[in-house]
């Protein structure tokens, strides 16, 4: 049986995705580029891997085999070249980041200034919503993740790198603008626009209104930032969003902060990885990097 690493990645991402078209988006590939080379190796192993019932993929009990073999093998790959690069020192080496994509104001900066450092570093940067992100820890599929607060129940290490503060924002006409001190109550009358649910700034959003007595308006839900900041803009009502989110707006932007009683909610960026994970010399450093400069601890 003649069967190649480069089948047994794209096999192990169309079994996790249960989708050629996903599979194809992570692999930067053609789905038919992924359907062929899922065929051939069905053709090398001499049975079905997976089988479309209706408009669902599913795993056969042979897929499940050979998806067992393509995690352990790939598994042991990655340790190979984890002991490589330890050896290597820091001159060559490889770093896996997932993050939750409020993050993405903060991180991919640290990140850069991290690249610049060690420039024989090859890093990935994978952005997701909380939900996804918690699978992928749970899957151990990253060097290191970052969130903004440290899931319940699972085995992990969580070490806080960073603030992260949480205000009201609101567009810079709205008539709460300039207001000194705006009560919660007040401030409960306007629609509100969250992220989905699950979201970790939706959950401390409606933690500290129900510690309060309070409940939310909620006129609409959006699944990312970017697209909540457009609502606002749009004039559809006010968001509980990070401070970060507002770097790139500058002074005299469309969006400001309000000045609300109890806000900012102050909060902190997490790094986490499961509980047992042999990191990386190149993970490590990163590591140090993020709790080396206390500069770099909080963003305004």
């Amino acid at each position: 049986m003649h069967v190649s690493l480069r089948q047994l990645k794209i096999f192990e991402a169309v079994a996790r995705h249960l989708s050629y078209t996903r599979a194809a988006e992570e692999l930067f590939l053609t789905q038919p580029a992924v359907f062929t080379q899922v065929k051939q190796l069905e053709e090398s192993v001499g049975l079905t891997l997976l089988e479309r019932i209706g408009k669902r993929i599913h795993l056969t009990d042979a897929g499940g085999e050979v998806l067992a073999t393509c995690r352990e093998t790939l598994d042991a790959l990655d340790r190979l070249e984890m002991r490589l690069s330890d050896m290597q020192g820091l001159k060559r080496g490889r770093l896996r980041l997932a993050m939750v994509t409020t993050a993405k104001y903060l991180m991919p900066r640290l990140l850069a200034e991290f690249c610049v450092k060690y420039p024989g570093i090859e890093a990935s940067l994978t952005v997701t919503n909380r939900e996804k992100l918690l699978a992928r820890i749970a899957a151990n599929e990253d060097d290191l993740a970052i969130l903004g607060a440290p899931p319940e129940g699972m085995d992990i290490v969580a070490t806080p790198i960073a603030e992260n503060p949480l205000v009201v924002i609101a567009r810079n006409d709205h008539p709460l603008a300039g207001k000194k001190r705006i009560s919660l109550q007040r401030l409960a009358e306007e629609p509100f626009i969250l992220r989905e649910p699950g979201s970790g700034t939706r959950l401390a959003t409606e933690r500290f209104f129900a510690e309060h007595q309070l409940a939310l308006k909620v006129r609409m839900e959006l699944g990312s930032n970017e697209a909540i900041k457009q609502a606002i803009a749009g004039g559809l009502g006010v968001s509980v969003l990070s401070r970060h989110t507002l770097t790139l707006e500058g002074a005299g932007g469309l969006l400001l902060p309000l000045d609300v009683s109890g806000f900012p909610l102050m909060r902190k960026w997490y790094l986490v990885y499961p509980k047992g994970k042999h990191l990386s010399a190149v993970a490590k450093a990163f590591i140090e990097h993020l709790l080396g400069d206390e500069s770099k601890r909080e963003i305004a």
